[in-house]
């Protein structure tokens, strides 16, 4: 909701499960997949690597209540640009979303990845 309402921003897909999200992704090939890591039948790391291979120009996002620094780490690694906090969505989802989508990487602030 928070990116629907934004000028210049769409939601093409919404999906309830890991698999579903990999099927939309590849069928609708979006500019940017923001996606959940606690997700049915496949976790959102693995989402992420298959959305990886099947539409290599979305740009991932993470978005999730999870703040462990091996986590975090683990998202960035398949590619991922960005990781956002659920907690603070309200704040850092728009401001993330054009980061990624210009190339750049964005954490949550507060949240450092392992090195």
């Amino acid at each position: 909701m928070i990116l629907n309402n934004q000028v210049g921003f769409q939601v093409v897909a919404e999906a309830a499960d890991g698999r579903e999200a990999v099927q939309k992704a590849r069928e609708s090939r979006p500019d940017l997949v923001v996606l959940d890591m606690d997700l049915p039948f496949l976790c959102g790391i693995e989402v992420a690597r298959q959305i990886r291979l099947c539409s290599p120009d979305s740009t991932i996002l993470f978005l999730s209540g999870n703040n462990d620094s091996e986590v975090i780490e683990a998202a960035l690694q398949t590619g991922a640009l960005g990781y956002v906090l659920k907690l603070d969505a309200v704040d850092d989802l728009l401001d993330a979303a054009k980061e990624v989508l210009s190339g750049k990487r964005f954490v949550s602030r507060g949240l450092k990845p392992a090195h």
